[in-house]
């Protein structure tokens, strides 16, 4: 071997060991729980769209110290803090080639924890069933059931890591599915307290909804961009590709949601601007995509309108939507904050949104105002609470807040809605408080400075709203609505969300569907 190539050996191969040691630190300590492919085992999977919410300082912090109540180990005493920063980084790193996730993989990941014909038909304890809550805990990662009358815990389990887009309910309020960042969709009976079955639906995930007639769960992935239909039982329906017509562009999926009224799911995409509706109802009208020669559409191709997708072209893509109260309508906007107004029944959008910023429109809430139907939504860089007009879709107020917000939350039976204004540094330990009939800012409750107020959530009577105190020891905040004052507390690890059966089920105006 000559000197000169002795010399650029001395000078490449440390770039190259450099280059390789996160690799190889990850087959050495991680590999064994997340996967040799980053695609999760025991532990979550390990890909930049699964950590896309977890900042590189705080996966620093769990690589040095460990996550507390799960096997995430701490590797401060292995790893210094070069070796520490590097795999960080390696994980924030695409998988090359793209993994992949197909529907062999979806049926062989299936696992049923208990036989349904064992589990008993009626609850399993004395607290309603319809005033249940279900609160994720994000801390340790457990979620915790709740009686809705006494405001106690009844039951505490794992959940799979980062849960996301909120649990979604079986009709009769008896079973709950949970999706998780990493793919994975969980059914829990409520009744009997057990978690039934697991499926892998896809390898990052952005939510589930279940049909109104209870028979089918929908899960929206960003990784592979598709949707996965299920049975109730988790056994797999069916994929269909996010796509365009033509398929020759693919797209990560926004969002889906039920529209129970009219028998579909509806889905927005995330690289395409199309809002499509996807019927459940086995006699739906066939769909003909594109041109047809006559009214009658005698000459055209039909594909079945069960389970397939129905079009609407869009200019822009929505990020995130709800619906108006008849499910006619879908609010949506994009991540710029083009929000619009989207006819289902004629396909077509039909109005602009005059929201400024970048509108949270999925957890947008309705309610009466002087007798007219308004909507209302929190903004992600506006300090302000929009409320519009829904018969002409104009602003009826711009009412300001502590900063820009996330949540919006009300009742049917309360004349309030509570806003955080956890978007912004200084104002996230406050929640403010909206009348509906004066859209006055007429009370603020607080937490410590430094500290995160949010995502209330009413019992099924609206008698009591319960806000996360969401902080590692952080606690459920119970409020009296009738005399404004703060009842009780209840320690939660970082009680991201909770969810009332009552609510969801019967899809109150004051909470998201």
């Amino acid at each position: 071997m000559n000197a000169r190539l002795l010399l650029c050996l001395a000078i490449v191969w440390p770039l190259f060991a450099s280059a390789a040691e996160p690799a190889a630190l990850y087959r050495q300590h991680c590999a064994s729980c997340h996967g040799a492919d980053r695609l999760g085992g025991i532990g979550p999977a390990l890909l930049p769209e699964s950590l896309e919410r977890l900042r590189r300082p705080e996966a620093e912090k769990t690589i040095r110290d460990g996550r507390i109540a799960t096997q995430m180990p701490a590797f401060a005493t292995t790893f210094d803090d070069a070796q520490v920063k590097a795999l960080a980084d390696y994980l924030y790193q695409p998988v090359t080639p793209a993994p992949a996730w197909s529907e062999a993989d979806i049926r062989a990941s299936r696992i049923e924890h208990v036989d349904p014909a064992r589990l008993a038909d009626h609850p399993v304890f004395s607290a309603d069933p319809l005033n249940l809550f279900v609160v994720v805990e994000s801390g340790d990662h457990h979620v915790s059931i709740l009686d809705g009358d006494r405001l106690e815990p009844i039951h505490r389990f794992t959940s799979r890591y980062a849960l996301h887009g909120g649990p979604k309910f079986s009709p009769d309020g008896r079973y709950v599915y949970f999706a998780s960042r990493d793919g994975w969709l969980s059914k829990f009976d409520l009744w009997n307290l057990t978690t039934v079955a697991e499926v892998r639906a896809g390898l990052n995930t952005r939510n589930a909804a279940v049909s109104g007639d209870g028979r089918l769960v929908i899960v929206a992935n960003t990784l592979p961009g598709n949707l996965v239909v299920f049975d109730s039982e988790l056994r797999l329906v069916k994929t269909i590709a996010a796509s365009s017509l033509d398929g020759r562009q693919s797209s990560r999926v926004s969002a889906v949601y039920d529209a129970s009224p009219r028998k579909s799911f509806i889905a927005a995409l995330k690289d395409l601007p199309e809002v499509w509706e996807i019927s459940y109802d086995e006699q739906a009208a066939p769909i003909h995509d594109g041109l047809v020669h006559d009214y009658r559409m005698g000459e055209a191709i039909a594909r079945p309108g069960y389970l397939h997708p129905r079009r609407t072209p869009l200019d822009t893509v929505l990020d995130d939507f709800f619906f108006d109260q008849s499910y006619t309508h879908v609010m949506g906007a994009s991540r710029d904050g083009k929000g619009q107004v989207v006819n289902l029944d004629i396909r077509r959008k039909v109005a602009d949104l005059a929201l400024p910023g970048m509108p949270h429109l999925g957890s947008g809430i309705t309610f009466t105002w002087q007798g007219r139907p308004v909507m209302a939504s929190t903004n992600l860089k506006t300090g302000e609470v929009s409320v519009i007009g829904m018969n002409d879709w104009k602003l009826v107020k711009a009412i300001p807040t502590r900063g820009p917000g996330f949540f919006l939350r009300s009742h049917s039976q309360s004349r309030y809605a509570f806003v955080d204004s956890m978007m912004s540094r200084e104002g996230r330990n406050h929640l403010q408080l909206i009348d509906k009939e004066s859209l006055e800012v007429v009370r603020e409750f607080t937490a410590p400075p430094g500290q995160t107020l949010a995502h209330v959530e009413f019992t099924r009577d609206g008698r009591y709203a319960l806000a996360s105190l969401w902080e590692m020891d952080g606690a459920l905040v119970v409020y009296d609505m009738q005399t404004l004052q703060e009842v009780k507390r209840l320690p939660m690890k970082k009680p991201v969300g909770k969810y009332n059966v009552w609510n969801k089920t019967r899809k109150d105006e004051g909470t998201s569907h």
